[in-house]
């Protein structure tokens, strides 16, 4: 199985680096590595060119203009730039357990994406992570929310990965940690491009998913990320993309629009391809 490990990004090449850092000290390296750049100023391209000479396999810069929050675009070209089976989504403030695409790959499972966790900094354990450029806290460090996140137990990740299967439950779907089928993305035609300003693009791509009768599995206990603390960008949780969401939701839909195949050469129908 070929893992493509999405790393999305908007300005803060320093939150970067330390992300590509735990990248390079990974048990089971991805096979390769996409920044998906939704608009940085060019410190970050000099950044990943730095980071390019010497990395441990493919490091890629897929770039779109800065036109405001475009997430959900930006996703798309990374994932219609990769060939690989399996793709693992990330956020530019998600650092990485050294453990955490192994983790990914012993999760993978036909039929279904993986929902991971994530361990939340304060903003001290962040300032501490940045500057002395470290890519793992412990349980017992300072600087830390939600301690048992920190926790790896294989055999309870494994048991909880079998207990947990759903087709319908939304609340904690986060793109900051994720792990997909590429072909399954694909039948879906990727995020919904439509989806501009934060919020609701990774919920609308799991609702379609459950309408296609995959099922979400959630990884706990296991591949492990550290999110670097920041303020948040919403206040009272509502989104301009709920319309979007709710019309997915009424109508069933499972595919989109307007998604990932505008980026992807035209393809010949399944019974037409060699």
């Amino acid at each position: 199985m070929r893992v493509a490990l999405v790393v999305t990004t908007y300005n803060w090449p320093e939150a970067l680096a330390l992300i590509l850092a735990s990248v390079r000290a990974q048990s089971r390296l991805p096979d390769e590595v996409i920044v998906a750049d939704d608009g940085s100023a060019p410190d970050t391209a000099a950044l990943i060119a730095r980071e390019q000479v010497g990395f441990p396999c493919p490091l890629r810069h897929v770039w779109q203009e800065d036109a405001g929050f475009r997430v959900a675009r930006v996703r798309n070209l990374a994932i219609a730039a990769t060939d690989c089976d399996y793709v693992l989504l990330i956020d530019g403030d998600m650092v990485l357990h050294p453990r955490f695409v192994e983790d990914h790959v012993r999760a993978a499972r036909p039929g279904g994406f993986v929902q991971g966790m994530r361990v939340l900094t304060t903003p001290a354990g962040r300032e501490r992570m940045l500057r002395e450029g470290v890519t793992r806290l412990r349980f017992g460090d300072a600087g830390l929310r939600r301690r048992r996140h920190t926790l790896r137990i294989p055999l309870l990740s494994r048991l909880l990965l079998r207990l947990t299967r759903s087709r319908s439950r939304l609340s904690g779907i986060k793109t900051c940690n994720q792990g997909w089928w590429r072909r399954d993305l694909l039948a879906l035609n990727g995020f919904d491009e439509r989806m501009q300003g934060w919020g609701r693009e990774d919920e609308e791509l799991a609702l379609r998913a459950f309408h296609r009768g995959l099922v979400r599995r959630s990884l706990r206990f296991g591949a492990l990320a550290f999110h670097l603390h920041h303020p948040e960008r919403h206040h009272n949780g509502a989104s301009p993309n709920d319309a979007v969401l709710a019309e997915t939701r009424r109508h069933r839909l499972t595919r989109c629009v307007q998604g990932i195949d505008a980026h992807r050469p035209q393809q010949l129908p399944a019974d037409q391809a060699s």
